[in-house]
């Protein structure tokens, strides 16, 4: 202080003056006015500046189809882990075994289950050939009977048929002698008319009833042989009958065995079914024995660890990512947002580990965002009060990262309508949504937005 005051005093009134006026610029024309005109201009301006509406949600990156999203590989059945063929972090191949399982059930713990069931089924299989066998036997049993009752028939026929031209020679023979008789005995009475007349002797009469003796003789011969003729037709009759009915049963007995081998052939088709499926399913669990992985992809969460451990069906051994997927980015909007949002609609992206810089209502000057077009607007809300919108990869813009993982985060914005910066300003400053609009598509297959306020 004393310095300056010495220097002060030391210096002239010209030279105090000329330094007041060259630190405080008392003689110097202010431009501050043009300034705050300038400023003010600018400012009015930058109000009537184009802005993008937009939306602003929190998302992940997902896959837009399910067999491609990270998935859990189960136990399909339960055992006991015996080899473990990979490590988490290693990268497989579709088929590629994961692990190895061995049997804990009683019932599966046979080594030689699935060859004793193929024996088994193999015999069933005999067997139904036998009867298949016994069936073909019996049929043609069947057609030989069938065949010795139609020659046992034409036999008896043959015979009946000779009987009956017996029976007619016999009736005739029973006629001539019932004629010879009458003839015989007409000769008598006329021979004993001629005796009482003294015409004739006694020897002539008694040879004449001798003749009557041996007409009726003959008369009862034949009605003998005629009677033996009809019984022995009536015989024959009953013996045709009887060998019809007998050859009848021996065939309704073979067709019965028949009968019995094709329910005996109906069993065993049902137990054969039976072991066939029991043999597959034994195959099959077989088998399931080696886990093998489902796609290409990383093996991570691990778990069971260790030999021995025991898993249970249907339990979780690892989860996969797919090797090869496309991207997909979920996001959730508010139910107020909702209306705003449609499919095709433009969506702007800044994922978690890649820099940009973002002008928001500027999207075309933005630096570092990625763009994709809503695939999928969920009509249900969620457990989180939220509606789930899937935005897939535009084929038209810069293609996505191929770094990205699976659940990185990212930062959507769904761009709207172009409004001015000061009906931006209004809107925010009143609470307003922003304008609901629907997106039309013009001849060259361009979109265009249309307001509906």
């Amino acid at each position: 202080m004393e310095y300056i005051r010495q220097v002060i005093e030391r210096e002239t009134p010209e030279q105090a003056y000329k330094a007041f006026s060259s630190v405080y610029m008392i003689n110097k024309k202010s431009n501050l006015k043009y300034w705050v005109l300038g400023l003010f201009i600018g400012l009015m301006i930058l109000l009537f500046l184009p802005w993008t509406q937009n939306i602003r949600a929190r998302g992940i990156v997902t896959t837009p189809r399910q067999e491609q999203r990270p998935q859990e590989l189960n136990a399909i059945i339960g055992g006991r882990i015996v080899k473990w063929h990979i490590q988490e972090g290693d990268f497989v191949k579709k088929g590629d075994t994961i692990l190895q399982l061995a049997e804990v059930k009683v019932d599966y713990l046979d080594p030689n289950l699935v060859s004793r069931t193929k024996e088994q089924l193999n015999a069933k299989k005999t067997a139904l050939g036998n009867y298949q066998g016994k069936i073909s036997t019996i049929d043609q049993q069947v057609d030989f009977l069938q065949e010795a009752l139609q020659l046992k028939l034409n036999e008896l026929q043959n015979k009946m048929m000779q009987q009956q031209l017996k029976i007619q020679s016999d009736s005739m023979d029973l006629v001539a002698a019932e004629n010879d008789l009458a003839f015989k005995r007409e000769q008598y009475r006329r021979q004993k008319i001629m005796y009482d007349s003294g015409v004739v002797s006694l020897l002539s009469l008694e040879q004449r009833s001798q003749a009557i003796q041996d007409a009726m003789a003959k008369k009862t011969s034949a009605e003998i042989k005629f009677g033996n003729a009809k019984q022995e037709y009536f015989r024959i009759l009953l013996e045709l009958n009887g060998e019809r009915q007998q050859y009848l049963e021996k065939i309704a007995k073979a067709q019965g065995e028949r009968f019995q081998a094709e329910s005996q052939i109906a069993n065993g088709m049902g137990d054969l079914a039976k072991l066939e499926n029991l043999y597959t399913s034994y195959d099959i669990r077989n088998q399931l024995y080696y886990v093998l992985a489902p796609q290409d992809g990383q093996v991570i969460q691990a778990k069971k660890s260790g030999i021995n451990e025991i898993v249970k069906e249907g339990e979780m051994l690892v989860e996969i990512v797919p090797a090869n997927y496309k991207y997909a980015v979920e996001i959730f909007v508010k139910p107020v947002d909702l209306p705003l949002i449609s499919v095709g609609q433009t969506v702007r992206f800044v994922f978690d580990g890649f820099p940009a810089i973002i002008f928001s209502g500027w999207p075309e000057s933005s630096f570092g965002t990625f763009s994709g077009k809503i695939s999928v607007v969920e009509s249900s809300v969620s457990n989180t009060g939220l509606f789930r919108v899937l935005v897939t990869e535009d084929p038209t813009e810069k293609p996505w990262p191929p770094s990205l993982k699976m659940g990185t985060g990212a930062m959507g914005i769904a761009l709207l309508r172009d409004v001015p910066i000061w009906y931006e300003l209004w809107r925010n400053i009143n609470g307003f949504p922003p304008d609901y609009y629907t997106t039309q598509t013009d001849k060259g297959g361009n979109n265009k937005s249309k307001s509906k306020i």
